[in-house]
């Protein structure tokens, strides 16, 4: 087990880690996108659950 965490902080080294300016972009990327699919499902949700209401 020791050995493994010893394995993990040496591999954890050689990770090239973002900047922050990078890091920033990126983080607004990712919650733009999962904010537009959020918006997408939600509409669609709410399409077929109006459809479905007037089939029945």
């Amino acid at each position: 087990m020791f050995k493994f965490f010893q394995n993990v902080s040496r591999e954890m080294k050689k990770v090239s880690w973002p900047k922050g300016q990078e890091l920033t972009r990126y983080t607004i990327t990712v919650l733009a996108t999962v904010a537009f699919v959020a918006v997408f499902f939600a509409i669609v949700d709410l399409g077929i659950s109006q459809i479905l209401e007037l089939i029945s």
